[in-house]
C-alpha cells in the first residue's frame, strides 16, 4: 500500500512540476508552484518524513508562492505607472 501512495504522490510532484515549468504567466506560477509545494509535502509524509512535509507545507506551500505573488504584482504596478508617465509625456509634446 505504501508503494503504490509513494508512486501516486510521485507522479503529483512530475505532474506539478512540469505544469510549473510550461506556464508562462508568473502569477499562474506561482499558484501551480503552490500545488508543487503541496505535492511534495505529501511526497514527504508519505516517505515517513512528517518534520521535513510540514515544513515544505509552510515554505513551499504558503510563504514562498506568497513572496512571488507578490513581487510580481509590486513589478506589474511599477511597470504601469512607468507606462502612464510615458503617455503623459508623448501626449505633452
Amino acid at each position: 500500500m505504501d508503494d503504490v501512495l509513494g508512486g501516486l504522490a510521485l507522479l503529483l510532484v512530475a505532474a506539478a512540476a512540469t505544469a510549473a515549468v510550461l506556464n508562462r504567466d508568473p502569477a499562474r506560477q506561482a499558484v501551480v508552484l503552490s500545488l508543487l509545494g503541496l505535492a511534495l509535502a505529501v511526497l514527504f509524509t508519505v516517505d515517513q518524513a512528517p518534520d521535513v512535509g510540514l515544513s515544505q507545507l509552510a515554505v513551499g506551500s504558503a510563504i514562498t508562492p506568497l513572496m512571488i505573488l507578490l513581487a510580481v504584482r509590486k513589478v506589474r504596478r511599477i511597470g504601469r505607472s512607468r507606462q502612464g508617465e510615458d503617455d503623459e509625456e508623448g501626449r505633452s509634446r
